[in-house]
């Protein structure tokens, strides 16, 4: 094991969720001291919310004095929903864990960097034991409403059953069981299995979701790993007078939950992976940028941000006679054309604060037209079904009596995220969004809802925030340090190696550069695995690990 007492530990993670989880496991498994700098707070099935509605524990604005693990930002060109906790957005997340097209590695400035078609199936395999993926076998209401309209409107051939990552009993038998460790010999906790709560998203109260708190995470602090629960890293720089960092780095930490005593903390290491996120890690970044901490960084930063061109519709059902809640969060989806698939997605019974986003479906060209459409389609409902109109929109109920479509689609399109003044509060920078809008009306996503509103006799919904304002939301944020040849073309090279730092790696969502059309965690994950792949283990580090660009090889080729 490495013993260098110079440094307080060998690396640095910050982050804790599909990368950082990864890293800090594989490096300290390799012998490496690991420390892993986490914003948000470590979550268990005794203080987890029990819906929703108990926002101080569900939503993540601790300035606010929300403490919880939701958090959802708001951007002129995207709303994006993510996680923050020890374990990163796993905790919060649907555990739909799909392979994408390999179309994807064809794409974008990652293409031809590495061969990825032969390379990354076995780090998809990896990360699917890890994750104990399966293919799932609880089949709620829900999803057997989505193959009857799929049925109905000639695909449901394609109907299949998500890759999760639940500790399910064989079909046709009750959940609810616990069991020793059933993934990793007996090193890992004891789990117990899914009894179709519909809770995924809300936190696994009954051991069933494998979380990365339960196995990534878990066997990198059973291997030496030190976890800092909220804790936010406000500074990295390298250390002494070595610019590119290869005499290490100190990075700067405060309480993340404190208003007043933040507890401001130094820790020096070797080298360091930025694991925060899409949007975590590219804030920090920039923000390293600016202050000259990290001053050789890509001026690619922030570019190639991409969701999943993704769009959210809901039908409800009111008075349904099945709880539409029961299942796993995702259990099921369809493809309704080559390039766009819809799942049918759930909140557990009493959670119905997401209802408030939702209204009357509304098609049409984005922009005052279809503001003046939704306002329209609104009034006619009131005038001839007043009574049902409002029964829908009214919140309580809405989780067991509603399927949530989430409508993704594989095509090309990205945002860019710029650090700069926002007009209402020139006192600081932060990430702003530009570029060409993701379209937020999907015209086969809307005939899909009519049809599947039809067939069930309910009501297709929209979600208000992409009729008013033309913003689209995802929880998929991808992008913004992506993978390049060089650093006039991205940030980190085939390998994450951070261009212009020695020992700096970035394993996060933000390092995909192309649009996935799946759900991405376990892209992410494998990507992650591939990275920490090629760091030797402690006893053979030479600490000199750097980014060669294709433009410098070209220039000494010549």
């Amino acid at each position: 094991m490495s013993q260098d007492k110079q440094f307080d530990f060998d690396f640095v993670v910050i982050g804790s969720g599909f990368g950082g989880s990864v890293a800090a496991y594989r490096l300290a498994e390799k012998g490496y001291r690991v420390a892993v700098m986490e914003m948000g707070r470590r979550w268990t099935p005794e203080n987890l919310p029990r819906t929703s509605w108990s926002l101080h524990r569900w939503f993540w604005r601790p300035r606010l004095g929300l403490r919880g693990f939701f958090n959802i930002r708001y951007f002129r060109h995207v709303t994006i929903l993510h996680g923050c906790a020890v374990g990163g957005g796993s905790i919060t997340y649907a555990t739909t864990l799909l392979r994408p097209p390999e179309r994807v590695w064809q794409t974008g400035p990652w293409a031809g960097l590495a061969d990825w078609k032969s390379e990354m199936p076995r780090h998809y395999d990896a990360a699917s034991r890890m994750l104990g993926v399966i293919e799932n076998t609880i089949l709620g209401p829900a999803d057997h409403l989505l193959k009857a309209a799929a049925e109905e409107v000639g695909v449901g051939n394609t109907f299949y059953r998500t890759s999760v990552a639940i500790f399910q009993a064989p079909e046709g038998e009750a959940g609810g069981k616990t069991f020793p460790d059933p993934f990793f010999g007996g090193e890992g906790p004891a789990r117990t299995t899914c009894i179709a709560c519909g809770g995924c998203m809300m936190g696994c109260q009954h051991g069933a979701k494998n979380t990365l708190d339960l196995n990534y995470l878990y066997l990198a602090e059973k291997w030496g790993t030190r976890v800092f629960a909220e804790t936010k890293v406000v500074d990295v720089k390298p250390l002494n007078d070595a610019a590119d960092g290869a005499d290490g780095y100190e990075v700067h930490t405060v309480r993340s939950t404190a208003w007043f005593n933040q507890q401001p903390r130094r820790f020096t290491c070797r080298g360091v992976v930025f694991s925060g996120s899409s949007l975590g890690t590219t804030e920090l970044l920039f923000h390293l940028k600016e202050k000259g901490s990290l001053p050789l960084i890509s001026d690619q930063l922030g570019n190639h941000v991409r969701t999943n061109s993704e769009s959210l519709l809901a039908v409800r059902i009111p008075g349904s006679r099945e709880d539409l809640s029961k299942g796993v969060a995702i259990g099921s989806g369809i493809y309704v054309d080559e390039h766009t698939h819809i799942e049918a997605v759930r909140y557990p019974s009493g959670s119905d604060t997401m209802s408030m986003l939702t209204t009357i479906l509304t098609g049409g060209v984005p922009g005052p037209e279809r503001i003046a459409l939704w306002l329209r389609n609104l009034a006619v409902a009131l005038l001839r079904h007043p009574f049902r109109t409002l029964r829908v929109l009214q919140p309580f109920g809405w989780a067991r009596e509603n399927v949530v479509l989430l409508c993704m689609q594989a095509v090309e399109g990205d945002l860019q995220m710029r650090w700069q003044r926002p007009w209402f509060w020139p006192f600081s920078k932060s990430l702003a969004s530009h570029g060409k809008k993701v379209p937020t009306y999907i015209p086969r996503a809307n005939e899909f809802a009519e049809t599947f509103a039809r067939l069930t006799g309910g009501t297709a919904m929209s979600m208000i925030p992409e009729i008013l304002f033309n913003i689209p939301g995802t929880a998929h944020c991808l992008g913004g340090c992506v993978i390049a040849a060089s650093p006039e073309h991205g940030v980190v090279d085939d390998r994450h190696r951070l261009f212009g730092y020695k020992n700096a790696y970035v394993c996060d969502g933000s390092v995909v550069a192309a649009n996935l059309g799946v759900n991405p965690s376990l892209t992410i994950t494998a990507l992650a695995e591939r990275a920490m792949s090629f760091i030797p283990p402690a006893s053979e580090a030479h600490w000199n690990d750097s980014a060669a660009s294709q433009s410098a090889l070209e220039s000494e080729m010549r």
